[in-house]
């Protein structure tokens, strides 16, 4: 007697949407990269010098989420790759995302592992790493690119300690040269910076502006013809995916999740076909994803301080100081048995908060007692409770 998976199983076999699902992941990197061809260019005439043996200066890469700076970086990276070793030149590419590798000690880690120099996972101090890392890298005549994504995650968790030191490398070096590529989503990052490490990681600077609607129509079309079974796709499923993501800032990354997960939502509803209402479902789908992901991965205090929002609000309605927001998060904080951070540090991270799309603020004139910065949670409350819940501390207070 089949089973309820056994026809699930069958009930997918007998589907076909997809050639490749994996041509619509943000980490495949096409052969052609439509509406970057200037980024592309820019880039490698940057970089273009390391063929002659050279070290090119370094560069800071800025644009939006899902504007295409990675992809850019690895197509670029990847060419000169393949002319350097047609011409007998040894080239090292370190790629590290510092979402992931997001202190000193584990990108120092991690450069090391690309040169194949063995260190302990922990437990030397972050001078002691460094030191290795550059007697390691010296050993032979190479040129490194360090290539650091999302940037701006180490500096604010760990300090820019590693970059000054990247910065400053090549006067230790005798036989192998560095050159760093940056990249980051944070326009305002170079702020955290010290202007020393400013100056010297930012020799060359690209920014890279949102994709439209017609560019990121053009973007799903090519990778839709080579994801999807014939037929399986219409022109008006990529109008809309594109259509969406051009109202979020141009994120091509965002509409290559739509139209996938859209395909795989048609996928197992048993149709043949991917229709517009599989991409309404697929948005839903991906909203509460992004939002329970991004508040999973933020700092304790940036937690407790959702926490505090989502309470008041529950007790007293939307729209509330940040005044008020602060008491309660004292108080809860207090039943952590923790210090509480400043009044002003709470204002900003609310306003990261806000950035982040989790929270909307105003300022409100109150007349002669001046303004106030209102703060109001603008996703929903129950994707709120399912980021949250995890942590049995916060969840006594769900």
């Amino acid at each position: 007697m089949k089973d309820s998976l056994d026809e699930l199983f069958e009930k997918v076999m007998k589907v076909k949407i997809f050639v490749n699902r994996d041509i619509l992941r943000p980490d495949y990197i096409p052969n052609d990269l439509p509406h970057r061809e200037t980024q592309i260019l820019r880039l490698a005439e940057t970089l273009v010098p390391v063929l002659k043996k050279s070290r090119p200066s370094n560069v800071f890469i800025y644009g939006m989420t899902g504007t295409g700076k990675t992809a850019v970086t690895k197509y670029v990276l990847n060419r000169i790759d393949i002319e350097g070793r047609k011409k007998g030149i040894s080239l090292n590419i370190a790629y590290i995302n510092c979402r992931h590798d997001d202190t000193n000690y584990r990108v120092l880690a991690n450069l090391c592992e690309t040169i194949n120099a063995k260190v302990p996972f922990t437990g030397l101090s972050i001078s002691e790493l460094f030191r290795r890392f550059v007697k390691a890298l010296d050993t032979k005549d190479r040129i490194m690119f360090v290539v650091l994504d999302e940037v701006d995650a180490l500096v604010k968790k760990s300090g820019d300690r590693v970059l000054y030191d990247l910065t400053r490398i090549n006067n230790q070096l005798t036989n192998a040269k560095v050159a760093i590529i940056g990249i980051t989503n944070d326009l305002n990052f170079t702020e955290y910076l010290d202007p020393r490490v400013r100056s010297s990681l930012g020799e060359e600077e690209l920014v890279f502006p949102p994709y439209n609607a017609v560019e990121l129509e053009d973007i799903l079309k090519q990778r839709a013809d080579k994801a999807f079974v014939e037929g399986a796709i219409s022109p008006e499923v990529i109008k809309l995916c594109a259509a969406i993501a051009a109202k979020e800032h141009g994120d091509a990354r965002r509409a290559l999740d739509l139209l996938r997960v859209a395909g795989e939502i048609a996928e197992r509803e048993g149709a043949d076909r991917v229709v517009e209402e599989h991409v309404r479902k697929a948005q839903k789908e991906l909203e509460k994803d992004r939002v329970v992901e991004v508040i999973r991965s933020m700092p304790f205090h940036s937690k407790l301080l959702i926490l505090s929002i989502y309470l008041i609000e529950k007790e007293k309605g939307r729209g509330h100081t940040t005044g008020e927001i602060y008491e309660v998060y004292s108080n809860i904080v207090k039943n952590f048995g923790l210090e509480p951070l400043t009044q002003r540090r709470i204002s900003d991270l609310i306003n990261e908060l806000d950035m982040l799309g989790i929270v909307n603020t105003k300022i409100v004139s109150r007349g002669r007692y001046g303004r106030s910065k209102i703060a109001s949670l603008i996703v929903p409350y129950t994707h709120i409770k399912e980021s949250l819940k995890e942590d049995p501390r916060m969840n006594s207070f769900l």
